[in-house]
């Protein structure tokens, strides 16, 4: 019998938390975004809690933008450690907890992210992952001397190529290819090395790749993409998908819609695990909560809410604040845009209401409230296929990890929600998924079965 299912937990650990003003709590340590023990301390606090994974978005450039003038320079969204580079340290200091980074499709090419990603699983003892991201604003894309991004349908035709390469990379070495016989003086097994030879519309990459097979079969793939195209590489490449709702029902029907497609990449619905985003502000009374949450709201000033808004819904800053939230300007279409919208038509919800209310979980759920009423809205999803478990977005960092870990994670215990201890080494064991046999081995076994087969006949 299979042993039950448990709520998997990740943590967003960019910057100095998930909200707007998180640098600015008064127990925040203002540039934590550039300080090494402030992310040691946010990764071996998910250890602590036994999170599968730490997971750090980034960018190739600063992604928010100084609109209205001035928002930029109001916020901590400006500078960052680039993400393998701080990983590979997190990797020296953590035992168990998976770290997973962001690395675009864009402005990257695949023998990079296969190289890089692999020495990171090695590094770590095999709890890498590898957060697919295909870069859609023009900030990053000035950066590598384009006016603006790449149409959205060329950037994921790209993607899917540029993961099929990436996997291919990952597969140059089978499991035991290397003996490195010193008697002998024979390193590896010829036999067992394989060449890519890629030739695609994007790309031509030869390999194999100079990185040995690693600890977990390759690293973890990570998705986040609420569109179409999206939706579709999710299904077809990701062992994680990072989702954003605000209801049971929306919730509910990315689930099944994503999981739906798998079928046709020969892939079953476990093997993909559905990981909404929620902000959970935990306090042992509901106003205790809500108090520490207000802390934050009330430093959050409304040229950073306008700035927080403008990248998906345009500059507002010519509108009343306390005027109701005017449709986009230019016919922006962006899926994060289109959250903020139906929150502001489903609470009626004026500008200044609007930027308040997606301060914290920027269109992710936000529950603020006792242990009990946090698990009770975890485990609501998690029973009613919505959710695999949830990546967790702390207001501030570390603070808010830590009160997730201390005052939430006991009571899933408790309801026999979430795990007790590690169920292994890897971050591939942890989340519950098969390992990759390498291909060339299971054609080698698919023959072998025929043969043997055909023997009995």
């Amino acid at each position: 019998m299979a042993p039950p299912r448990k709520i998997r937990l990740g943590v967003s650990m960019i910057g100095m938390g998930y909200h707007l003003a998180a640098w600015r709590h008064p127990r925040a340590s203002a540039g934590g975004n550039m300080e090494l023990q402030h992310a040691v301390r946010v990764t071996q606090a998910a250890e602590r809690g036994l999170l599968d994974m730490a997971f750090l978005a980034d960018g190739v450039g600063i992604r928010f933008n100084d609109v209205p003038k001035g928002a930029l320079s109001h916020t901590s969204k400006n500078v960052q450690f680039e993400p393998l580079t701080l990983l590979s340290a997190l990797a020296m200091v953590t035992r168990r907890v998976g770290l997973v980074a962001t690395a675009s499709t864009t402005y990257n090419e695949p023998y990079h992210i296969a190289r890089k990603f692999a020495s990171l699983d090695h590094i770590s003892g095999g709890r890498a992952g590898w957060n697919v991201v295909t870069s859609a604003t023009d900030m990053e894309a000035q950066n590598f001397g384009l006016v603006g991004a790449p149409p959205k349908t060329g950037r994921y035709d790209r993607a899917v190529e540029f993961v099929e390469v990436v996997k291919g990379l990952w597969d140059s070495w089978e499991d035991d290819a290397f003996i490195r016989d010193q008697e002998s003086g024979l390193n590896y097994h010829p036999d067992k090395v394989h060449v890519l030879n890629h030739e695609g519309k994007h790309f031509r990459v030869a390999g194999p790749l100079n990185v040995q097979r690693t600890p977990q079969g390759r690293p973890i793939i990570v998705q986040a993409g609420a569109s179409e195209d999206g939706r579709e590489l999710a299904a077809a490449t990701a062992d994680v998908v990072y989702a954003a709702a605000q209801t049971l029902a929306d919730a509910r029907a990315y689930y099944t819609d994503v999981k739906g497609r798998m079928a046709k990449y020969g892939r079953t619905a476990d093997q993909l695990k559905i990981m909404p985003g929620i902000m959970a502000v935990p306090g042992r009374t509901r106003q205790e909560a809500q108090d520490s949450y207000q802390v934050l709201q009330d430093l959050v000033q409304p040229v950073v809410g306008l700035g927080a808004l403008a990248n998906y819904l345009g500059d507002l800053s010519e509108y009343d604040l306390d005027g109701p939230v005017p449709e986009p300007a230019n016919g922006r279409d962006h899926s994060r845009g289109q959250i903020f919208l139906e929150m502001a038509r489903r609470g009626n919800l004026t500008i200044r209401q609007l930027y308040l209310s997606v301060a914290g979980g920027n269109g992710h759920r936000t529950v603020v409230g006792t242990p009990a009423d946090i698990v009770d809205a975890m485990e609501e999803w998690f029973h009613n296929d919505a959710a695999d478990g949830f990546n967790l977005l702390p207001p501030w960092l570390p603070g808010g990890l830590d009160d997730v870990v201390d005052q939430v994670i006991p009571e899933m215990q408790r309801r026999g929600l979430y795990r007790t201890e590690y169920e292994g080494t890897t971050l591939r064991e942890n989340l519950g998924l098969d390992w990759p046999e390498h291909p060339a081995v299971a054609r080698k076994r698919a023959v072998m079965a025929q043969a043997l087969g055909s023997a009995a006949q």
